[in-house]
């Protein structure tokens, strides 16, 4: 209940203007978007136990790393920043590693991970 004794979360125009809620709503998510992107700025900076802690904080608001150690390189999902080269058949075209880890936000990406790449020798 507002001072008046309405409930802001039920005030709407009569021309479909946003409620109150709306708005507050709104501003918590770009609030959320501006700390998110603080947050992965900062983890680049970070000490290795500074970065678990972030990432583990993170993590409990749906924000998760996303490492390709691996995988199948894929570059509509990993940024090629490097090549390793093998002379390994079996690794050619998968990630060595994960330079930079990238996140995703609920299942939308935030950044993609940087990696270096298996290549024939």
């Amino acid at each position: 209940m507002s001072v008046n004794g309405t409930d802001p979360t039920e005030m709407t125009s009569d021309d479909g203007v946003e409620t109150i809620a709306d708005e507050l709503l709104d501003q918590a998510l770009a609030e959320r978007r501006a700390l998110v992107q603080l947050c992965l700025y900062a983890l680049d900076r970070a000490s290795a136990g500074v970065v678990a802690r972030i990432e583990e904080g993170l993590s409990s608001i749906g924000v998760v790393a996303l490492r390709a150690d691996g995988e199948r390189f894929d570059p509509s999902q990993h940024e090629a920043a490097g090549t390793v080269p093998t002379d390994d058949k079996s690794l050619l075209g998968l990630v060595a590693e994960t330079e930079v880890p990238g996140f995703c936000d609920r299942g939308r990406v935030l950044r993609a991970p940087i990696v270096t790449v298996y290549t024939a020798r």
